[in-house]
């Protein structure tokens, strides 16, 4: 955009955790927040080893919810490789969940190369996440997943028309009580 200011960050979820995006996005200066995926007992056992005078509670709709932050190199076999942040939430489970056998809690992570607060940052980012509820809610709430005709301009107005009645019913509901 013409005159724009300030830093380009990219937000993505775990299909785009690999190290071609990460250095796509150092090579065009790009600041990136990628959700990592979540691979075998080694991250488990980092983040159940992460003291408990690091852990910052956070907001949640369940007591226990926390967040910190270790260090992080991924990708190490690749070269070229950076340590970045990898800020990690753990959540307790929701009843009726199923975790693994003496599983306490849910952990999430991303890596980041943005500068600035943990909490911060955390929030952000999980503030973004909910574009995929969003898509699902538009997709199986409202119809989008089987578009009604086989012409192109009934589907663009039925897509125009959902989308509207999915920001407003959005809008509504932050209206609070």
């Amino acid at each position: 955009m013409r005159g724009a200011t300030g830093e380009i960050v990219i937000r993505a979820d775990s299909g785009f955790y690999n190290h071609k995006v990460v250095g796509a996005c150092r090579t065009a200066k790009v600041r990136f927040s990628i959700t990592v995926k979540m691979m075998g007992k080694a991250l488990h056992q980092a983040f159940s080893a992460i003291p408990e005078d690091r852990w910052a509670p956070i907001p949640y709709f369940l007591e226990g919810a926390a967040v910190a932050e270790i260090a992080y190199t991924p990708f190490a076999t690749k070269k070229a490789t950076v340590p970045v942040r990898l800020i990690v939430r753990c959540v307790p489970p929701t009843p009726g969940s199923q975790l693994a056998l003496y599983t306490h809690y849910s952990y999430h992570s991303f890596m980041t190369d943005r500068q600035g607060h943990m909490l911060s940052l955390e929030a952000d980012h999980h503030a973004h996440a909910e574009i995929e509820n969003v898509s699902r809610d538009l997709e199986h709430g409202l119809g989008l997943n089987h578009m009604p005709s086989g012409r192109f301009g009934a589907n663009a107005a039925w897509l125009a028309l959902n989308t509207i009645a999915h920001n407003l019913v959005r809008w509504v509901s932050r209206m609070g009580p």
